[in-house]
């Protein structure tokens, strides 16, 4: 599967894969868009998805996106009480 995304720190890909697969609580990173994808009743399928509407990729991305923000939020929170 290609990477079209450009993280700024590269050695964090495999931090933010296993918080992608934590999130959306699957086996691996590679399926977690598909876990999401089925949990909001999105028809993705490995290779050509051009059949999706923009709406049923943003359900699939938001799902994704939001809660790996959510949690890396909550991850920030504990450390700073941690410090305090």
């Amino acid at each position: 599967m290609a990477r079209r995304n450009k993280i700024l720190v590269p050695e964090a890909r495999n931090g933010l894969d296993a918080l992608k697969a934590r999130v959306v609580q699957s086996g691996s990173p590679e399926n977690a868009k598909f876990e999401a994808a089925e949990e909001v009743g999105v028809p993705l399928k490995k290779g050509y998805n051009g059949q999706l509407t923009s709406e049923q990729a943003g359900r699939v991305g938001g799902r994704l996106g939001g809660s790996m923000v959510r949690e890396l939020v909550k991850m920030a929170q504990e450390n700073l009480s941690k410090k305090q």
